[in-house]
């Protein structure tokens, strides 16, 4: 008997869980709660947070490459217009002296005086040299007092055109012309450079001069002459120094980086203050070239280079911009940048960082999910191994205290209370059987069957009635989960989607289990509900919208009585009333939530906000169906609510609140139990 009552109750309590059911399912869904719940929980962990820190490292490392670009491109700016500002002022130093009243004055003097005024003059203006020219472009004067040999229009083609002032590159017979004192600066061995372009020159012979001249005229306006001065940049180490000194003054670069300028006669450092054999090193890189890409990108294209490149002996960050003659053929580069290394050391750390500190966030919310995960499936663990011991025969097997507080914990509690109804029952029934006579054994083995039967029925409905609250309980909480989530949901979507299908599952097996016990009342399933009770659970299924606003909502629950309906169809109503409530109050307000006991009969539930209220014109037919306020309603929501509440011989209406006050209240009324 008492097996008979065991396996019939058990097998309805696990429903499908034969070995015939258990073979159809397969993959995620032959799994067991605990590693459902631990997959749910940690594939998203162990996927969303790798990509995020991938995504992270790439973005800061592209971030830093180009604010070091955007560096170096300033730092070139720096440098250019420095350089372009020494070309004027040499253009304007040689102009004044052409101008001025003092050569006027030396003109007419005797050339010593001539003489002295010039080497004044290019110490004044800090030129390598400065010379005076007859009209017709031979040699008047220069600093050095020597008088050269040569053509007129020799020496003209070596001075540009008057009245100027450009970059020129002088052989090494212009330049004896123009200031023979500075020969021994211009050779430039040319030094072995790795990926440079092929030559087959040994030394640099050429002179890159910024060279301006200027005519000189007499009091009737008359040319008598030029006046013709420069700046040699071969081996110019004090003017690279102070172009460096401009651009990377001490302290200017963190992390130890050090910058550097270089000018380039075609693609030769003719004045650098890179180090030849690393920045420790006192010999400068005179001598060395620029790798073949870069060349052909700036002095074959004309393009301004600002990329990472191989500078003598390590990695720079760098800018090489074109340099043009006074005719616009690009002669040289002028080149700023700074070392790599450090930036990359930084980089390096900060990846290193980024991905230390996501690995632990991964790792300490993987061991705080595993212990939330813990309280769902130890209880539930319990549960299952319960219902096996009772199912073996042991009617006396409990649940027993479980650690989880939560619906889990009273379900837990529940189906210990239903168990030892079983047992009673079970007990009663063997009693009856103990008490009959052996001759009213086969009507009283039908009557037991019976009696069972309705126990059976009684404990299913119970078993009914306890499940369906924590189902929708499950059931709003993974709509909420899903919501608050978003997008982020997307890797768990399809678990997510089979949790659906499982409370969809326990829903028709509840179904079932009431068609089984009530079959003539299961249409009209109504409990004892009490209003404030369902109230609260509605404020928590609309919890995350109200988290968003700043509304302060206040309870006045002063009604005792409960009112026989269908819980779930209550709460549908009363969510749907909230929502309204919430959504007239966008920027917060108050919403006033009330239950009193309305006379004899019934019990009175009102949801009042501080919105701007209902229009006049609505209030008539606000309970019709696709009438709404809403741009993206469908008014169908207050209609199917108040055909709900109509079904339990209830009514809802609508109002304004009084003068001088903002919102609208909806008071539903229902018949309260006898």
């Amino acid at each position: 008997m008492t097996g008979h009552v065991t396996g019939h109750v058990t097998g309805h309590v696990t429903g499908d869980a034969t070995p015939a059911a258990a073979g159809r399912r397969s993959g995620f869904a032959r799994l067991g709660i605990r590693n459902k719940l631990l997959v749910m929980v940690l594939v998203p962990l162990w996927v969303v947070l790798p990509l995020l820190g991938l995504i992270l490292l790439v973005w800061s490392n592209e971030a830093v490459d180009r604010l070091l670009i955007t560096k170096v491109q300033s730092d070139l700016a720096v440098a250019r217009g420095y350089f372009e500002r020494v070309l004027a002022e040499v253009g304007a130093g040689t102009r004044a002296v052409a101008e001025s009243a003092a050569l006027q004055q030396a003109l007419a003097a005797p050339p010593a005086e001539l003489v002295a005024l010039l080497r004044q003059v290019r110490e004044r203006e800090s030129l390598d040299f400065i010379n005076l020219r007859q009209p017709d472009g031979s040699l008047r004067a220069s600093d050095s007092g020597t008088t050269f040999s040569g053509s007129a229009s020799a020496d003209l083609s070596a001075a540009a055109v008057a009245n100027g002032y450009s970059i020129e590159i002088l052989s090494p017979q212009q330049l004896a012309r123009l200031a023979p004192a500075l020969g021994e600066r211009v050779v430039v061995p040319l030094v072995a450079t790795r990926n440079a372009a092929p030559t087959h020159r040994l030394r640099e012979e050429r002179a890159m001069v910024l060279l301006s001249a200027h005519a000189v005229r007499g009091h009737d306006g008359r040319i008598i002459g030029h006046v013709q001065g420069g700046i040699l940049l071969n081996r110019n180490l004090a003017f690279i120094d102070h172009i460096n000194r401009i651009v990377y003054p001490e302290g200017a670069l963190p992390f130890g980086s050090q910058g550097t300028a270089t000018l380039f006669l075609d693609d030769v450092r003719i004045s650098t203050n890179v180090r030849l054999f690393g920045p420790a090193s006192e010999e400068r890189a005179i001598g060395t070239r620029v790798s073949q890409t870069v060349r052909d990108s700036v002095l074959g294209q004309g393009r301004t280079w600002l990329d990472r490149a191989f500078v003598v002996n390590d990695w720079y960050v760098s800018a090489y911009e074109p340099l043009a003659d006074g005719h616009g053929r690009r002669v040289g580069m002028l080149y700023v940048g700074f070392l790599e290394a450090p930036f990359t050391r930084l980089k390096v750390a900060a990846m290193l960082g980024i991905g230390l500190l996501f690995f632990s966030v991964m790792v300490g919310a993987a061991l705080l999910s595993l212990r939330w995960a813990r309280s769902i499936f130890r209880p539930l663990e319990q549960m299952e191994a319960t219902m096996r011991r009772v199912e073996a025969g042991a009617l006396d097997a409990r649940v027993g205290a479980v650690a989880s507080g939560d619906e889990i914990g009273r379900l837990a509690g529940h189906l210990d209370h239903l168990l030892a109804s079983i047992e009673s029952h079970t007990r009663e029934l063997d009693a009856k059987v103990a008490e009959r006579t052996r001759a009213l054994q086969e009507a009283q083995a039908h009557l037991v069957r019976n009696e069972k039967m309705a126990a059976v029925g009684q404990l299913t409905a119970s078993i009914a009635h306890e499940m369906n609250n924590p189902i929708a309980v499950i059931q709003g909480n993974l709509d909420l989960l899903r919501e608050l989530l978003g997008a982020a949901a997307a890797p768990a979507a399809a678990e997510l989607t089979l949790i659906d299908e499982q409370i969809e599952r326990m829903r028709l097996i509840v179904t079932q289990l009431l068609q089984f016990a009530r079959p003539g009342e299961f249409a009209g399933y109504v409990d004892s509900v009490q209003p404030a009770a369902v109230v609260d659970d509605c404020l928590v299924l609309v919890g995350h919208l109200l988290a968003q606003t700043q509304i302060d909502v206040q309870r006045h629950f002063e009604g005792r009585r409960a009112v026989a309906i269908n819980r779930q169809e209550l709460q549908q109503v009363l969510v749907n009333l909230l929502i309204n409530a919430i959504h007239a109050m966008p920027a917060g307000g108050q919403l006033d939530l009330g239950v009193v006991d309305s006379g004899d009969d019934e019990v009175l539930i009102t949801v009042a906000d501080t919105g701007p209220g209902v229009a006049p014109e609505l209030l008539q037919q606000l309970f019709q169906p696709f009438v709404t306020r809403k741009r993206d309603g469908t008014g169908l929501g207050l209609w199917i609510s108040h055909s709900l509440v109509e079904r339990y011989g209830g009514d809802i209406t609508a109002t304004n609140r009084g003068p001088g006050l903002r919102g609208a209240v909806f008071s539903v009324r229902l018949k309260a139990e006898t």
